[in-house]
């Protein structure tokens, strides 16, 4: 995931959440949005 350019991360965890992928997947994505700090700047989705 290092390789993913922020705005590409972003949009995967958007995109996987709205197609209700696996949980440990998207947690995954979380942990990389975490680790650039980019987690706050995220808006909930429903």
């Amino acid at each position: 995931m290092e390789t993913l350019s922020d705005q590409l991360l972003i949009d995967s965890y958007y995109k996987a959440k709205n197609l209700g992928l696996n949980h440990d997947f998207i947690q995954l994505i979380e942990k990389e949005l975490k680790k650039r700090k980019l987690i706050d700047h995220l808006k909930e989705s429903s």
